[in-house]
């Protein structure tokens, strides 16, 4: 490289840096994509990826940004031994990884006192709810801790079964895709304790409750509760273990997927609700709410000669009313007439068939989204910072994790597909102009004439 007329071999001083302390398989290919000779090749980009898979190093660095590839297999690459190797090192010091990640952003947040943010893209399967799965957890284990601060890490780990139960399904292209985005912060007071979290979910892909695409299916807690409870809660539910028994769990025609157990999800899910504070009784409700909205689902509606609609399907609107505790014939009516207001008088009209469909659906819809919020929010209150001088923004400090949603297109896009897409891809030419923005304020700290052009 020539800068001022001065040549100056960095990319080899670079080079022997990051390969002092690698062993022979660390180094196949190149760890960083700025020392690959033809960086402008996508052929020797995608050839340097599968280089290393091979020798199952699936992280590369582009500078402070992790490359990462799935290899849909466990790798024993995640131990507390991997964890405290990668704890204080250099960045670039050892072989890249998202634990080399987590340790930097920790410790720029400790040495500079600011907030950092740590986002997680790419495309649906890529592995990116699994990264954040790491993250959390390398900071649960190697942060400073007393009780309350093991019970809030272990409520953090356990936050992500419960949100992948309500939040995830199966699309074309992913058996674990999540349909929803997600932002977790993790609150750290002086010491460099982690003290409190919080949630924000956005864009949940509601209309995924009542239509799936061919080969796809609903939420995985609907699946996880026909098959992993016990009969007496099912009997309880007025629900049988066949999913394909509910209108709204047979329209992907897909009932079960050969790389998950719902029944095991089913205990994993249960068990973190305890965990994370959930009261029987709160449990219990959530349940009921899962189960009505199957039995909403299989609601049906005839035509009379007139046009008026009526139900069909009785017996399901009894067991409806019964778990959802409300009166029978008012939601009978509720769905099948709408109410009017006009000139101060209300008036009560019939719904067509069409809209009597509609109708079930959206309440359907609202009925899950309102679920989630609310089981957000309860996670959130067991993230909540129990110190009231923690409670105080100025006190601490905060690590961001944006898991954003992947992308995919479908046969069939709904419109929150068509959203998850194109937040997607802003955030995307966010990222990269942030990300450029920071190389050039480098650039020119060291006084290297540089200009860049973004193209978005």
């Amino acid at each position: 490289m020539r800068y001022h007329g001065r040549e100056v071999d960095i990319e080899g001083r670079v080079r022997l840096v990051m390969e002092s302390a690698l062993t022979a398989r660390d180094r196949v290919g190149v760890q960083d994509f700025l020392l690959l000779e033809n960086h402008n090749s996508e052929a020797a980009f995608i050839e340097n990826l599968r280089r290393r898979l091979r020798e199952n190093l699936i992280y590369t660095y582009i500078g402070s940004v992790l490359v990462s590839v799935n290899p849909y297999r466990e790798l024993e690459i995640y131990s507390k031994q991997q964890m405290e190797r990668y704890r204080g090192i250099s960045f670039y010091e050892i072989s890249p990884h998202i634990y080399a990640l987590s340790d930097n952003t920790y410790r720029a947040m400790r040495t500079e006192r600011k907030d950092q943010c740590i986002l997680i893209s790419g495309e649906s399967g890529a592995g990116k709810t699994e990264a954040s799965k790491k993250i959390l957890l390398y900071y649960s284990v190697t942060c400073p801790t007393n009780d309350r601060m093991a019970s809030l890490g272990e409520c953090l780990l356990q936050s992500i079964p419960v949100l992948e139960a309500f939040g995830n399904a199966k699309t074309l292209r992913n058996d674990n895709s999540s349909r929803f985005g997600k932002y977790m912060d993790i609150q750290f007071d002086f010491r460099g304790a982690p003290v409190g979290g919080h949630i924000l979910n956005y864009l949940l892909e509601k209309s995924r409750v009542v239509h799936q695409n061919h080969g796809e299916r609903n939420f995985h807690i609907f699946y996880q509760l026909l098959d992993g409870a016990d009969n007496n809660l099912l009997n309880e539910l007025d629900l049988e273990r066949n999913p394909q028994k509910y209108q709204y769990l047979v329209k992907g025609n897909c009932p079960r997927i050969s790389s998950v157990s719902d029944k095991n999800n089913w205990k994993a899910v249960m068990k973190a609700l305890s965990v994370i504070g959930f009261t029987e009784e709160e449990v219990q409700n959530l349940l009921r709410i899962v189960g009505s909205i199957l039995h909403l689902g299989n609601a049906q509606f005839g035509e009379g000669e007139g046009g008026e609609t009526y139900i069909t399907t009785e017996p399901e609107i009894s067991t409806l009313a019964k778990l959802l505790a409300v009166d029978g014939s008012a939601l009978g009516e509720a769905l099948t007439h709408k109410k009017l207001k006009a000139k101060g008088e209300e008036v009560i009209s019939p719904l067509s068939f069409e809209q009597a469909l509609s109708a079930r659906d959206a309440l359907a819809k609202t009925m899950y989204r309102r679920t989630f919020n609310w089981l957000v929010e309860k996670i959130n209150q067991s993230l909540a910072p129990k110190d009231e001088l923690h409670r105080s923004s100025k006190s601490s400090t905060l690590i961001g994790l944006l898991d954003i949603y992947g992308f995919e297109v479908l046969q069939c896009n709904s419109f929150e597909q068509f959203c998850i897409n194109y937040c997607n891809e802003k955030l995307q030419q966010l990222f990269i102009e942030l990300t450029l923005k920071s190389e050039q304020e480098e650039y020119e700290t060291e006084g290297i004439a540089v200009s860049l052009l973004v193209s978005t």
